[in-house]
């Protein structure tokens, strides 16, 4: 494998698993990281679908247990295992049915490095905005979660069709606007990813299945497993930290993030694809 390229997916996978569960867009990162390291074309876009799978298995393996505890219990009919099904079902559909129908509008207009960067800021103010409320919390354990909090978690979602908005970061400030707290949004965002990236990896993988190649799948393994070990280091993390914090932090970082992004693309510093 070239040393080159071999680093790329090494770098890409890192970023995709650091990413995809904290508030700050996998997507967005994905564009402008593959944007720096000329990574972007069909071959690259077909990576990042790829390293997803390796994100996905990381928050199966971390709730591992308690996933096949919902299995044993939905066979058994149990009220709890099945509400939880159900709310994942309910949840996953409004952006399932949303993608399916513009998907292709959004990939053309706004797969760009400075609308993700101007997705960035705004997601980064909503965010402030969201922690500067009074939070009133009506639901402290995902458990506690009928289809009605499910549902607007879901429509919550369907604002990370964006790319820069970030898929956790709506479902999560989306879980805080609908009282539930901080632990709750966050590991019913972790859960709800997975069904949301399955279909998305399963749909993007068929569609460009013509470029799938036996001699790409080293590259293809590198990337996976530096997108499991990252996102699963991501994932307790991130729990931990909000045991103590809010989200600011996170809303800052997008911001400046953001705002270095369109300055180097107003100034010419850097020479960003179809800016």
């Amino acid at each position: 494998m070239d040393l080159i390229l071999f680093l790329k997916a090494l770098l890409l996978g890192i970023v995709e698993g650091l990413t995809e569960f904290l508030p700050i867009s996998s997507t967005g990162h994905l564009i402008l990281v593959g944007d720096l390291l000329g990574f972007n074309d069909d071959k690259g876009k077909l990576f990042e679908i790829v390293i997803q799978s390796g994100a996905i298995l990381a928050v199966c393996w971390e709730y591992r247990a308690r996933l096949w505890g919902v299995v044993q219990g939905f066979v058994k009919h149990d009220a709890a295992a099945i509400r939880f099904v159900v709310n994942l079902l309910v949840a996953f559909l409004p952006a399932a049915v949303l993608g399916l129908l513009f998907a292709k509008a959004i990939k053309a207009h706004l797969f760009h490095p400075v609308p993700v960067a101007l997705a960035f800021i705004v997601g980064g103010l909503l965010i402030l905005w969201a922690e500067r409320r009074v939070h009133t919390i009506r639901i402290h354990e995902v458990g506690d979660m009928d289809w009605r909090d499910a549902l607007k978690v879901g429509f919550a979602q369907t604002l990370a069709l964006i790319p820069g908005t970030s898929r956790s970061g709506a479902t999560i400030i989306g879980g805080l606007f609908f009282g539930l707290s901080r632990r709750a949004a966050t590991e019913f965002s972790f859960f709800l990813a997975i069904p949301t990236l399955i279909a998305a990896t399963v749909y993007d993988l068929y569609k460009h299945r013509d470029l799938l190649q036996a001699n790409d799948l080293g590259l293809f393994a590198v990337g996976f497993v530096a997108s499991f070990v990252s996102a699963f280091i991501a994932v307790r993390g991130l729990l931990r930290y909000i045991s103590r914090h809010d989200f600011s932090a996170f809303a800052w970082y997008r911001i400046v993030f953001g705002g270095v992004v369109l300055v180097t693309a107003y100034t010419g510093l850097v020479e960003w694809t179809a800016a």
